[in-house]
């Protein structure tokens, strides 16, 4: 799962439904240190990251890719049914049902794959979600990183995180889980790297995690509006474009006509790019809806 915590990993287990689909086990703990409960409510974020994490599991264990390769998104998009989401007396127990297609083969391994994926708790629709990511021999990758290939240098030699927005400006609570960092440039934003944080960055690696720009998605959509402490981000379609890397500042930015007014059952849509040197790293549209009793 690409994980060097076992507390991180959300999986348990995996069995093959058919050609190409397979059923995945997962269970969330009542309490997480960084996707935290709002308002009785798992964080739509945890489910992120358990369907991220289905990426390598499946892409080993059922199409024998290499655990040298490297995996690499490209597309994700979710969408969450809140009511589904809250949290009870006991862990949650979920089912994730993938159907693997567009797979792409080189030499009898997958070189890219989409997944469509079903989530449902106690018989219940929780979300769907679906992703299309590359699977990258050693060889390739290390053309597409350009010399940058397991630089973990990068890493450890990474500039100091600048300083935080407020807390009540991303409704976080501690300051390390602040990605964003404030500039003079209104609606405009410096992503703040911390390598030493616990979740975004439990192993080294050689450029900045994804899911650490989805994060960064959230927070902009708070510090916008901003949205009330229980808005949570029901939806989410994001495009990764390019690697961002630890050398080089990446900038936060909204897109034109960035807030879009609210609909009936009152969620707004935010949309925010990512843009590193003078290309465009990141592109991703988020549903913000409020999750307030």
């Amino acid at each position: 799962m690409h994980r060097a915590a076992l507390a991180e990993v959300f999986l348990t287990e995996w069995t093959k439904a058919g050609p190409d689909s397979f059923t995945v086990s997962a269970q969330w703990p009542r309490s997480h240190s960084f996707y935290e409960c709002e308002n009785g409510l798992y964080d739509p974020l945890l489910l992120c990251e358990t369907v991220r994490q289905t990426f390598p599991l499946l892409a080993h264990v059922a199409y024998d890719v290499p655990l040298g390769h490297q995996l690499s998104w490209s597309r994700f998009q979710y969408s969450v049914n809140m009511d589904a989401m809250g949290v009870e007396l006991n862990p949650a127990e979920l089912e994730l049902h993938v159907t693997c297609s567009d797979i792409r083969f080189f030499r009898s391994i997958p070189a890219s794959m989409s997944m469509h994926i079903e989530a449902v708790r106690g018989g219940a629709l929780l979300a769907v979600a679906d992703t299309h990511f590359g699977c990258h021999s050693p060889a390739v990758y290390r053309r597409l990183r350009a010399g940058r290939a397991g630089d973990f240098g990068a890493f450890l030699n990474a500039p100091a995180a600048p300083r935080p927005v407020e807390r009540t400006t991303v409704n976080r609570h501690r300051l390390r889980d602040i990605v964003l960092s404030p500039t003079e440039q209104e609606q405009r934003w410096q992503l703040r790297v911390d390598t030493a944080h616990p979740v975004l960055f439990d192993h080294p690696v050689d450029h900045v995690p994804g899911m650490l720009l989805l994060e960064s998605v959230r927070q902009v959509a708070h510090a916008l509006r901003p949205f009330p402490a229980g808005a949570a981000p029901a939806s989410m379609d994001a495009t990764f474009k390019k690697y961002v890397e630890f050398d080089e500042p990446c900038w936060i930015e909204t897109a034109p006509a960035a807030e879009s007014a609210p609909t009936r059952d009152g969620r707004r849509t935010v949309r925010v790019n990512a843009f590193q040197g003078e290309e465009l790293a990141f592109t991703a549209t988020t549903e913000m809806v409020d999750t307030t009793p």
